[in-house]
Parts: structure tokens; sequence; C-alpha cells
């Protein structure tokens, strides 16, 4: 029996135990979707019912047509234009301090600092959005500049995570050189190391500020300003057409951004 025949078996047992992971797992999966229904208790014949979907037809009725007077249409440009502040500063913010934290959570600085800034990280993150607005409206209150930290705490702790797995995943081979050749750490890291992660934690962040023109308009319930404040006084009081011309602005701004975006991505993509 030569080495070739002894491996075949070993191989094959191999590809046999990879499969059955892959078969166990699948299996918690499904299980665990259909516990999910289960507990839910969802009632699939309610949502499509008849009443149902008359009910929800006169609802979106009564935001037609939307109020599309001039001054109306400029306070709403202007809260467009509050939240697109809003989310561009919370994510300009959130990339500053989410680069900071991402050097040692990726273990630049010994194991302690990288145990402390991914807790760190894990906390600023763990906390939704509403949850930091709440607490910057208290402390800061009323206003924009509440959003923007509620954005910023929470988008740090997800855009520094993002950042320190693409410092680790980045080949180390050329600051390693710089090194070698006598070069200091921060040099060697910003020549070696940071133009392999740039793109990459660019994309990240523009994605965030996608998501977070979105998250915004939502904070704008709990008092931080924007489209979401005028959307939530509007409803509030029943007024269907003016929030009609608020979600219109909503969906604009997101479809723009959205957009802006892509061609960003799709340019640094191509150099």
């Amino acid at each position: 029996m030569n080495a070739d025949d002894i491996q075949k078996p070993c191989a094959a047992r191999g590809a046999a135990d990879f499969c059955l992971s892959c078969v166990l797992t699948s299996g918690l999966l499904i299980a665990a979707v259909v516990a999910s229904f289960a507990y839910l208790a969802i009632d699939f014949s309610a949502l499509f019912s008849a009443d149902s979907a008359v009910a929800m037809g006169k609802f979106a009725a009564s935001f037609l047509p939307p109020d599309l007077h001039p001054e109306f249409v400029r306070k709403t440009a202007w809260g467009a234009l509050q939240t697109f502040s809003v989310a561009m500063v919370g994510t300009l913010l959130a990339a500053l301090a989410g680069l900071l934290l991402a050097l040692p959570a990726a273990g630049r600085h010994g194991a302690a600092a990288a145990r402390l800034s991914r807790f760190l990280l894990n906390l600023l993150r763990s906390v939704p959005e509403l949850v930091w607005a709440t607490l910057m409206v208290l402390a800061a209150g009323l206003g924009p500049f509440a959003g923007v930290l509620a954005l910023a705490l929470h988008t740090t702790g997800v855009l520094g995570r993002l950042f320190a797995e693409a410092i680790e995943n980045a080949p180390r081979q050329p600051e390693q050189s710089l090194r070698e050749a006598g070069s200091g750490g921060v040099p060697a890291f910003l020549y070696g190391t940071q133009p392999l992660v740039w793109p990459q934690c660019v994309a990240y962040g523009l994605y965030r500020l996608e998501m977070n023109i979105r998250m915004a308009a939502v904070l704008g319930f709990v008092g931080a300003g924007g489209l979401g404040q005028m959307l939530y006084y509007h409803l509030s009081i029943f007024q269907q057409a003016q929030a009609a011309t608020v979600l219109i602005a909503m969906f604009v701004l997101v479809l723009a951004v959205d957009a802006l975006s892509d061609r960003l991505r799709k340019r640094m993509a191509s150099v």
C-alpha cells in the first residue's frame, strides 16, 4: 500500500465529516426558522384578508394628493438638507473615531488595548441609534445636534469594527519591509498598510452614510430634527397630505445619495 492509497480514505473521511457538519448546521437553521414562525404565531390569513386590504387602501389613499404648496415644499427641502447634514457630520465623526479605535482593536498596541477597544466598539454598536438619540436629546436638547451625536456614537462602533477587520486582513509584508528598511511605525503603516485598506474603508464609510441618511430621518421622531421630526409632527395631527410630501422628500434624498455613492464606489474600483 502506497502513500496515495492511505491519503484517499483520509480525504474521503474529511469530506464526509465536512458534509455532515453542513447538514447539521442547515438542519439547525431550518429548525430555528420553523420554531420562530411557531413561536410568533403569525396569522397570514389576517394579513391577506379583504378587510385588511380595504383598510390599508383607505389609509394609503388619505395621503393623496401630496401637499405641493411652494412654501411647504421649501420647508420640506430645508428639512431634507438638515437630514443630509446630520448624516454627513455623524458619519464623518464616526469614521474619524472608528479609525482611531480600529488600530488598537486590530492588535497594533497590545492585547490589553485590543480587548478594551473591542469592548468599547461592541458597546457603541450594540446600543440602537434611537436609544442614543434619546440620551443625546436629554443631554444636548432637541435639535439636529442630538441626531449627529447619536449617529456618531452608534456608527463609530460599526465602522471601527469594520476598519479593524480590514487592517487585520491586509497583507503585512509591505509594512514589515518598510520597518526592516529602517522606517518608523507610523510611516510604515501609512505607506505599507494604509493604501491597501483605504478603498475598502471608504466603501464602508459610503455604505454607512447611505444607512445613516435613512436613520437620520427616523431619529427625528425623538426630536433630532430633519424630515423625521416633520413626519412625526404631521402624522400626529393627521395631516397626511403634508406627510406624503415629507415621504417623497425622503425617497428622493435616499435615491440621490445611493446614486452618488454608487458612482463613487465604481470610480474607486476603476482606479
